[in-house]
């Protein structure tokens, strides 16, 4: 066991002859100052937010934290990968673009107008650091395919047609 003596010399404190400090166990203070869990995210903050397991620099479950896509579209992510909380926000909705991208892609193809596509990224709170980050995303689109074959369609036009007939007609006597 080894001790260490930590202090300064202040010129105005004339009772203890200008000297004061302290006197530390080092064996003591380094278990105490610094926690035995080893930096697994190097660059980050050390300190440990009141109520919390870790530190971000600790925190085991950012570390390991996995995105994986479940939709049937080629997109990115589909195996699980880890993207940094820092970066999760841009990744993430980089992911849900090529959503988006490929709806307009789809109703090019076939013809179709796409009426909506909407992006909704979800954040959470890392429960063992505290840090925000963003947990995932949904990308929701409405594509409007014309269908001249159906007919009902036809029906429909049909209808609308026999009702404007002589609708802008404006006759003075």
């Amino acid at each position: 066991m080894s001790s260490m003596i930590t202090g300064s010399y202040n010129f105005m404190n004339t009772y203890n002859n200008g000297y004061s400090g302290s006197y530390i166990n080092v064996s003591q203070s380094s278990a105490s100052s610094q926690s035995n869990k080893p930096v697994v995210n190097p660059g980050e903050s050390t300190k440990v937010s009141p109520g919390r397991k870790s530190s971000p620099a600790e925190c085991e479950t950012c570390k390991n934290r996995k995105y994986q896509d479940g939709s049937d579209e080629m997109v990115s992510f589909k195996s699980a990968a880890h993207i940094s909380p820092e970066a999760s926000a841009s990744r993430v909705m980089a992911h849900e673009q090529e959503h988006v991208s490929n709806a307009y892609s789809k109703a090019a193809q076939k013809g179709g107008k796409v009426l909506a596509a909407n992006v909704t990224l979800k954040t959470a709170i890392c429960p063992e650091c505290g840090r925000s980050y963003v947990a995932g995303g949904t990308t929701s689109t409405r594509i409007k395919y014309p269908n001249e074959d159906n007919p009902y369609v036809q029906n429909r036009k049909s209808a609308d047609a026999a009702s404007l007939i002589g609708s802008m007609l404006d006759m003075a006597v």
